[in-house]
């Protein structure tokens, strides 16, 4: 793959004019990612292309295979949000005469002649940026008055985690949203009282508090903090000395955690005329994705009143589901060696939930740096995979994931410490097998 010669504000920026006289009488069909970045793309894209009066449909998805990308209306200009980098090979063969890209995921294929794509990885600088991120410069240069859309490339930037390393390109549209910051730990809503605050936190995951309001009470009695009026403290109303011990009484409990890795800015967004905690809308705007009502989670970014009432409760629905997916992942047998963890979930835990569980536990303290943790889960008749590593370190799981899944047949992308893929349930022992001799034969190479 060759790196370009322009930067990725130039890249933006030539797509963007190609676009504007490609798509003069032409119909877009936008393809979105299904998760807080794809859905904030979608938003963003789908209201500037409302300011130049297009026509456009709008499909969010969880992943793209063969059969779909086969099946699209070759008469329409094929737009692509978060997704497609790993699916070149597929869209070489169409018959499509107009595809668009705009994708931040790892690229391993020649860019086929019938793509105009922009992605951070053809560049020589390497800049880490979402797919929100892109999608708002891409739409700011269509219409420099699309900087009202920058607060929803913010949440993108925060759904992908990419907010505790921004670089210029980042603090750009941190300017043009007009975020406020504020320094503090890095458990959210940071809005909401901090008794419910703690009994939800997952990232981090406190032992012996998330998910256990005894343990909750116990923390916030150890560090003085009691109820006034029946109501905590949020975590912006604490004072520097209560935000110490907080902290203090955290790390206390997850040793094995960085005081870096949880102490950072705390991102305040205005959203229906309210400052909210960035983290809390955009996993709400996840959770709505994840329970199959994309169209509640676009309501969201754009602010529609029913929209949010919607987003609220399932949200609840899905911050439970995930703690009591923890409890299972924690229970049901695991296939572990050296410096892997395999979690096969099958129907046990939800497809939609399994990539957040695994991002879970490689955060939390019973997992030594470097450990590969993979977990999989029935979905329909296909197996949904997610791989993390803990901490930061040199192994590639998009790497290890595609290596075998090129053997076996399925679906595969990702980043190189988050990776994903579908593989059919038929192969399930084949790819067990391929995926423990891979990560024992990794240990060896390490």
């Amino acid at each position: 793959m060759k790196e370009r010669d322009s930067n990725l504000k130039e890249g933006i920026k030539f797509l963007a004019e190609k676009f504007k006289q490609e798509s003069e009488n032409q119909e877009i069909q936008i393809i979105s990612h299904y998760d807080t970045d794809g859905i904030n793309s979608a938003a963003i894209m789908i209201q500037s292309l409302q300011k130049l009066d297009k026509k456009f449909t709008l499909k969010i998805v969880k992943s793209l295979d063969e059969n779909f990308i086969q099946n699209l209306d070759k008469e329409k200009i094929i737009f692509f949000l978060d997704l497609a980098s790993g699916s070149l090979k597929h869209l070489e063969k169409t018959e499509l005469k107009n595809i668009f890209i705009l994708d931040h995921h790892e690229i391993d294929k020649k860019i086929p002649k019938n793509i105009n794509i922009v992605n951070p990885e053809l560049y020589s600088e390497k800049q880490k940026i979402s797919g929100a991120g892109l999608t708002y410069l891409f739409c700011k240069e269509l219409d420099e008055s699309n900087k009202e859309f920058a607060k929803l490339a913010i949440l993108g930037m925060i759904g992908d985690t990419l907010e505790k390393d921004i670089d210029s390109l980042n603090h750009g549209i941190l300017d043009d949203g007009e975020i406020q910051r504020k320094r503090g730990l890095l458990i959210y809503p940071a809005t909401r009282p901090l008794n419910r605050t703690l009994e939800y936190s997952s990232s981090p995951y406190i032992p012996e508090v998330t998910g256990n309001i005894k343990g909750v009470l116990e923390l916030l009695r150890e560090i003085g903090l009691s109820p006034k009026d029946g109501k905590y403290k949020s975590l912006i109303e604490l004072n520097d000395a209560e935000m110490e011990k907080l902290t203090t009484a955290v790390i206390l409990r997850n040793p094995k955690t960085k005081n870096k890795k949880i102490v950072g800015d705390i991102f305040l967004i205005k959203l229906f005329n309210k400052l909210e905690d960035a983290r809390e809308i955009s996993a709400k705007i996840n959770a709505c994705s994840r329970y199959g009502e994309s169209e509640t989670a676009i309501g969201l970014c754009m602010e529609i009143p029913e929209a949010k009432k919607r987003a609220e409760t399932i949200h609840v629905k899905h911050r439970q589901a995930i703690i009591d997916g923890l409890k299972t992942a924690k229970e049901i047998q695991k296939i572990s060696g050296k410096q892997f963890t395999i979690i096969n979930a099958k129907e046990k835990i939800k497809d939609t939930i399994i990539g957040t569980i695994a991002s879970i536990l490689s955060n939390s303290p019973n997992y030594e740096e470097g450990t590969v943790i993979t977990t999989m889960a029935y979905s329909e008749d296909k197996i949904k995979i997610s791989s993390r590593i803990v901490g930061k370190h040199k192994k590639n799981v998009r790497e290890i994931l595609n290596e075998i899944i090129q053997k076996i047949g399925g679906e595969v992308g990702g980043h190189k410490n988050a990776a994903g893929g579908i593989i059919s349930q038929e192969k399930e022992e084949e790819f067990l097998n391929h995926l423990q001799k891979s990560l024992e034969i990794e240990k060896i190479k390490v």
